[in-house]
């Protein structure tokens, strides 16, 4: 391909990423450019658009294409109790000890929720402890229609695989080829659109999931966003990431490790 060409084509793509920051508040740049123009150029190529321009425009109309996009940025693929050795050291150990240490009660927020398969998890793990009744679960995403798959709570047997039997059994309920999350558990989350990067956070959380997706961000936007969730943490409160998200130097936000891919905030 000659230089012009290349060119056009980054100019394109940069046009692109300065009108869905203008129209969504979404910073494209804030991503792994690589990773997210190969995704974003196979969907425009898939719905038959020549350019990025054009793409923009079209979703800019279509609602469903402009859903389709949001859903390919944020790569929607969960499914519950993902790690499963790592919800076992959640539910034997963080959370006995963040129940234990005098707080009336557990505040918990799921950061990029997707479809609901994290907070639901955190829900199920929670009931079984006996503690769902203490405790307030907020779960946000960026993505309104992984908000709406998430407040339908219908799911593939798939989502399910690593579920255990009895848990399975008591908190779904099969429909056809689906299955149907629990309406009494449902209830206890509170769903939000949420920007990370740019929106506010609450504070004085207990426990702070946010796991699989700083992967897809530069350095630059998750070390804001490490100090984001550490400053939203009451002192003691504890930061729960993915398997590939390991934080290497903690305390330079104020956290140290207190299990492998948990973090607690440092009690002064």
């Amino acid at each position: 391909m000659k230089a012009k060409e290349l060119e056009v084509q980054d100019k394109d793509y940069i046009g692109f990423i300065r009108n869905i920051e203008l129209t969504t508040g979404i910073n494209l740049a804030d991503y792994k450019e690589t990773q997210m123009k190969r995704r974003l150029t196979t969907l425009r190529l898939k719905h038959g658009y020549s350019t990025f321009s054009a793409f923009y425009e079209a979703m800019m109309k279509d609602r469903s294409l402009f859903h389709e996009f949001l859903d390919r940025m944020t790569i929607n693929v969960s499914e519950f109790w993902r790690n499963p050795n790592r919800w076992e050291v959640l539910r034997d150990k963080i959370l006995t000890e963040l129940s234990g240490s005098g707080s009336t009660r557990l505040k918990i927020w799921s950061a990029a929720c997707s479809t609901g398969e994290e907070p639901y998890t955190i829900a199920m793990i929670l009931a079984e402890k006996k503690l769902l009744g203490m405790s307030s679960i907020l779960a946000t995403d960026i993505d309104e229609g992984a908000l709406a798959k998430a407040k339908q709570g219908l799911y593939l047997d798939r989502s399910l695989k690593d579920v255990p039997k009895d848990i399975a059994a008591k908190y779904f309920t099969e429909e056809g080829p689906m299955y149907r999350f629990d309406e009494r558990l449902k209830k206890e989350i509170r769903f939000e659109k949420q920007n990370l990067l740019t929106d506010r956070f609450d504070t004085a959380f207990d426990l702070i999931v946010c796991r699989n997706v700083m992967i897809y961000f530069t350095e630059e936007a998750k070390h804001k966003l490490y100090q984001k969730f550490a400053a939203s943490l009451r002192p003691g409160g504890v930061l729960f990431v993915g398997s590939t998200e390991q934080i290497f130097n903690p305390a330079q936000y104020g956290l140290e490790t207190s299990e492998t891919f948990f973090y607690q905030k440092i009690q002064s």
